[in-house]
């Protein structure tokens, strides 16, 4: 199921074999939020490199259904993907999106009262319990409830090969009391999440099921969550919770120490190219983020000397592509001049190049990083890339 075939330090190379198919890792995993991910047919994912994508079991479960998906035998067949999916559990979506913050989870704490998180403006549409979460659907004010049990039939309809256990998402606002209480929370829904998996497990392949280790920035929390998941029968574990960037590589530290070395480790929700570094460095071995494709749709594209506006005016006449070198199908066609003119009138054909752009940037990276623990010179590979990503000097050819 997951074999490491090289290490450098503690990142690993290593293949996570699915019924779906093998996942050569690192592996970033292109967010697929509703099925699809946004502007790019499941064929020019494939023509990047995409090894996998990440579907969301809340939106999924409230649009078009979770039976339906089901009906169509799942989410890679709905979808018309030939390769290994993931589903979220749906805690994120249903806390975040219930206390109004959308996208993400604000970490600013004006207007806010601690262990009651919400936007200014807006009102709670997400309750947690011992037992789970009630909520209103964001789509027409529904009031539906997720526990353990349900969140894992949904994703058991969905079909994904790996899924994950019904968690409590807190902020870095929640007290460190709070805290406790949700870790605790969250160590009991993993028991129940993996018993309903075992439960509903048949003869057919099986889906792959990761616990989530919680506990914000606190150490004794964190080592504490991933202590009491490892000693549970998952077939991986993911990293949750609200993480403060700057800490990012001691916090996933703590984690990866308690961990099993033999079971694959999945980084929630970040995604920034510095953040794969270092989420690589400490022993993570798969990434998903909405990062490369929400911002490729505003115009901003990744390059080795760093991040890029093509919607500015000095684009106009650029009549060069994002990067000489880069091998993505943008590139290989098409012009900034073009891309700057497509972002600026809006045609839908400027998100879809810019994001495959950007995705074949990220996953062009991983791939690299896979190739330099193999070498055994990760750590060589990882100052030489940051070094010019962060001072927008062209690397040497």
């Amino acid at each position: 199921m997951f074999r490491i075939e090289a290490q450098d330090g503690k990142a690993r190379a290593a293949v996570l074999s699915t019924p779906h198919g093998d996942i050569q890792t690192p592996a970033f995993v292109p967010v697929g939020t509703r099925a699809t991910v946004k502007a790019v047919t499941p064929q020019a994912l494939r023509s990047v490199g995409a090894q996998a994508v990440l579907g969301n079991a809340y939106h999924l479960y409230l649009q078009p259904g979770d039976e339906i998906v089901e009906e169509s035998g799942g989410l890679a067949a709905f979808m018309a993907w030939d390769g290994p999916t993931f589903t979220d559990s749906g805690g994120f979506q249903v806390l975040s999106l219930g206390a109004g913050f959308k996208k993400t989870l604000s970490m600013d704490a004006a207007d806010v009262t601690v262990d009651d998180v919400i936007a200014p403006g807006k009102e709670r549409l997400a309750k947690v319990d011992d037992d789970g979460v009630t909520f209103r659907s964001h789509v027409d004010g529904s009031q539906h409830r997720f526990t353990p049990e349900v969140s894992i039939g949904i994703q058991h309809r969905l079909g994904a090969d790996v899924i994950f256990a019904f968690d409590e998402l807190t902020t870095l606002l929640n007290s460190r009391g709070y805290q406790q209480e949700s870790v605790e929370r969250t160590h009991r829904w993993a028991e129940r999440s993996l018993a309903e998996h075992v439960r509903l497990s048949g003869s057919g392949p099986r889906q792959l099921l990761f616990g989530v280790v919680q506990g914000a920035q606190h150490e004794d929390l964190r080592r504490q969550a991933a202590v009491g998941l490892a000693r549970m029968d998952f077939d991986g574990f993911g990293i949750g919770g609200a993480i403060d960037k700057e800490r990012l590589g001691t916090i996933v530290d703590w984690v990866t120490d308690e961990l099993p070395a033999e079971k694959p480790r999945h980084l929630l929700g970040i995604g920034e190219p510095e953040d794969l570094f270092v989420g690589v460095e400490h022993g993570c071995d798969t990434f998903d983020c909405v990062q490369p494709t929400r911002v490729a749709r505003t115009g901003r594209v990744y390059t080795k000397r760093g991040r890029r506006n093509l919607t500015s005016a000095n684009n106009r006449r650029d009549f060069s592509p994002i990067e000489d070198d880069c091998d993505c199908p943008t590139c290989a066609s098409h012009t900034v001049a073009y891309l700057h003119h497509l972002l600026r009138t809006n045609e839908y054909l400027g998100a879809t190049l810019a994001t495959l752009h950007n995705l074949r940037f990220y996953i062009r990276l991983v791939d690299q990083m896979r190739e330099a623990i193999a070498a055994g010179d990760f750590a060589a590979f990882r100052d030489e890339f940051l070094g010019h990503y962060s001072t927008g000097t062209p690397p040497a050819q």
